[in-house]
Formats: structure tokens, sequence, C-alpha cells
């Protein structure tokens, strides 16, 4: 890439969760690629190693977040004690930085870390922010006090839409009515919408429809510039340790013959769900590749819940790992269908690779994504419960009838698309020109 803005100074400000700071980092990457000096500014919990990434500087700034917080594992308690405990912190780091520095190009925050918008508006500093889940996720939030949801979804008529159920999916949020979750709506939408720009790990033909309405309701431009993960070089972003042996276990395989399971780096789920997940992948017949985080089901360490002679009884038609290198594991011509919580950074990965996916969303934008692969898309099934009878029938609508081939065509349809954004020059899903030189306006001003 074209080295410009050499004397150009970014801050970056991370929110301490994998499916958050993976683009994050891959932003940074790709800024410093392009002749940007990067600061990465993160709360203690979840540091990234600074060996991995040693073209940035890292600041770690405190969190106070107490062990109970942290095995609560309760989302948006620690979102809301995050922007609580950083604000001053942040404040403070910025403050040095500018005296150090005596210019900050831009500061680019995580939205999660909305309190960054405040500290910026406050220091004079020309501030951004990063979406790491997909635009349409600012349709689900009330965004104008005087725009009521009957006026709402009166505005929303297109197939498209229509197909996404955001009626239901804002009804979803509403039935959170703690005061943390009140307040991190109000705060998110307010920076939003006093954000220079808002970045989003998209490409636009994905959510076509929805960006055009979210444009019509945020004043600061929607620059799409996904997929990260493809434009980034390749980073060591993960906060757990890939196990390489499923790969070899993946060769063995037949091709598009394996159905590769994670449910991303934060759902739980029961012994009982455990038990009725192991039987259902066992009943289909199908190759498997398991994972199965450390503590991911309560009440375990790993997998001691699940039957007696389970492994055994699966021999090499099951691989159970605690972690997988996943944008490799889909990249595998054996990987024929992902199973996944379906979070954003897992969906585009999927999309980027032509799979079809099986769709089990447990929290926030999950639901949202698992619409549009359901319902838009259809490059998916979703599996409505975790039930053996149930997950076994759906592998096998996915993995072998008819159904799942037209799925898999549209999976590799979009595939094709994707590839097109990389190649295209002129794509403003993949260019950062615009946010290249919304930059450079925003710092000269």
């Amino acid at each position: 890439m074209e080295k410009q803005h050499k004397s150009s100074h970014l801050v970056l400000v991370m929110l301490p969760f994998q499916g958050h700071m993976t683009p994050m980092l891959q932003l940074a990457s790709i800024l410093h690629s392009k002749g940007f000096s990067i600061t990465i500014v993160h709360p203690e919990l979840n540091s990234p190693n600074p060996s991995n990434h040693p073209e940035f500087t890292f600041v770690s700034i405190p969190d106070k977040l107490t062990e109970s917080q942290l095995s609560d594992k309760n989302v948006t308690g620690l979102v809301w004690s995050l922007n609580k405990n950083c604000a001053v912190p942040l404040r403070q780091c910025l403050e040095k930085i500018l005296h150090s520095h005596n210019n900050i190009a831009a500061l680019i925050y995580d939205t999660q870390m909305y309190c960054a918008q405040t500290i910026a508006n406050d220091l004079g500093l020309p501030a951004m922010t990063l979406r790491t889940s997909a635009a349409t996720t600012m349709l689900l939030y009330p965004v104008f006090s005087q725009l009521d949801e009957e006026d709402f979804m009166s505005e929303i008529k297109s197939p498209e839409l229509q197909a996404l159920h955001l009626q239901r999916l804002r009804a979803l949020l509403s039935q959170n009515p703690a005061k943390e979750m009140m307040e991190i709506r109000v705060e998110l939408i307010k920076a939003l919408k006093s954000s220079l720009a808002i970045i989003v790990n998209s490409m636009e033909f994905l959510e076509l429809e929805a960006l055009s309405k979210v444009k019509q309701y945020f004043p600061a431009p929607i620059i799409t510039i996904g997929p990260l993960h493809k434009l980034a070089p390749a980073i060591c972003s993960s906060l757990f340790t890939e196990e390489d042996k499923c790969i070899s276990w993946l060769n063995k395989q037949a091709p598009k013959s394996v159905i590769y399971v994670s449910l991303g780096s934060m759902a739980s789920i029961d012994r009982k769900e455990l038990i009725e997940m192991a039987w259902g992948l066992f009943n289909s017949k199908q190759p498997f590749l398991w994972v199965v985080r450390r503590g991911m089901v309560r009440g375990s360490e790993w997998i001691e819940s699940l039957p007696n002679g389970f492994e055994e009884s699966v021999g090499e038609r099951g691989c159970i790992v605690k972690w997988a290198p996943q944008t490799e594991v889909l990249a595998h011509a054996a990987v024929g269908g992902f199973w996944s919580h379906c979070g954003w950074n897992s969906t585009i990965e999927s999309i980027c690779e032509g799979v079809p996916m099986l769709c089990k969303p447990f929290f926030g934008d999950q639901h949202l994504n698992t619409s549009y692969i359901c319902n838009v898309w259809k490059i998916g099934l979703e599996l409505q419960n975790l039930e053996r009878g149930n997950i076994e029938r759906t592998i096998k609508r996915l993995m072998v009838d008819m159904e799942g081939n037209d799925i898999r065509k549209r999976a590799m349809d979009l595939k094709e698309k994707a590839a097109f954004c990389l190649v295209d020059e002129g794509s403003t899903s993949c260019s950062f020109n615009g946010l290249t030189k919304h930059i450079s306006s925003a710092s000269e001003t």
C-alpha cells in the first residue's frame, strides 16, 4: 500500500472483548500500513500482548473491575462499568499523549467505549467510532426521541427490512430494563450522533437497504471498510491458545463433509445442553470439529460432563478442541457447515469462505445476524432449541439434504461478491480512501 501521513498519530481505544479486539487490531494494522503511527489505549482486562504487535504503542489504563463482576459474565454490566471506571484514566492518558506528541490526528474508539467521545469533545479532539457489528444494529435503538415505534415501523416497508423482523428484535432489547442498559443506549446513541465518522466492518452489498435507512438517521458519514480480516495482514489477536491439531484432523476428512461448531468467546451453556449437543452431533453421522472453551459449560472446567465413553464412540469422526484458528478452519476444503453463535466477525468470516451456517444466537446482535443469515441472505438455518433430535435433523438439512445444496449455492454466490469487493479498486467497502480523507481533514481543522 502507498505510504502517506507518516507524521500523523492515531489513538485507538479498545473494548477488551475478543470480538471487539480483533477488528480494532486489524483496523490498526491497515492504518499503520498507510503510514499512520498507532497508539492503542486499552483497559487492564484482557490486555493484548505488545510483543505480538511491536509496531504499535500500547497504553493500559485501570478499569477497577472486581472479581465478582468478571465471574458474573454480565456483558451489559461490564460495558457500563468499563465506561464509568475508565473515563477519568482515559482522559488523563489522552492529555499525556497530547502533551508528549503535540498532536493527535484522530481518536478512533470502539462504539461500546462511548465515554471516549465525550472526552474527545472536551479536549477538542476529532473522534471517530468503529462499529464491530453490522450497521443495521443502529436501527435497533430509538434514534430520535420524536421517532416512536409506530412511526419507525411504518418506514420499514422493503421486503429485506421486513424480513429482518426489526420490530421483534427491538422488543427483545426493550426487555432489559436494567439501569445500566438504559444508560448505555442513551450514551451510545449520543456518541454515534457526535462522531465525525462511523466506521463499520461490513460490505455495502450485505446490508444495502438498511444502510440507506441508517444514513437518514445519523449525520456522520458511514464508512464501510470490510472485510477487515481479509484486508489486514495476519495478526495474533486471540485471547485463547489455538490448537493447530484440528487442521491435521481436517486434512483427513472428505471435502465439504465437516460441520464446524464454535459458539464464540463469551456464550455459555449448561451441562444438559452440552450433552444434547454431543448426541445431536453423534447421531447426525457427520464428521465434526467442536470447539468447547474452558469454562463455556457452566459448572464444568471443560468436557468432563460428556457421557462416559462418548469420545471413544465418536473416534476419528470427531475432533474436540478448546479453541481453533477459525479463519483457517473456515477456509479448509473439508468444512461444509458452520454451527455458530452468529457473532458479526464469525458471520463475515463464514461469508467470505462460502460456508453455510447453522445459527444458534445467544444475545445482542447475534439475533439480528441470524435474521440476515436465514431470512435475507438465506445462507443458513436457525437451530430453534438444543435438543438432540432437532440438532440431528437440522444438521442433516444443512449438510445432506437438497435444501442444503440450495443454501450452499447462495453462500458461494455471497463469497464471490465478497471476493469482488477485494479486487474492485472502486469499491467503497474495500477502500480506505474515504477514511484517510476524513482523518486528514479532521486533523487539519
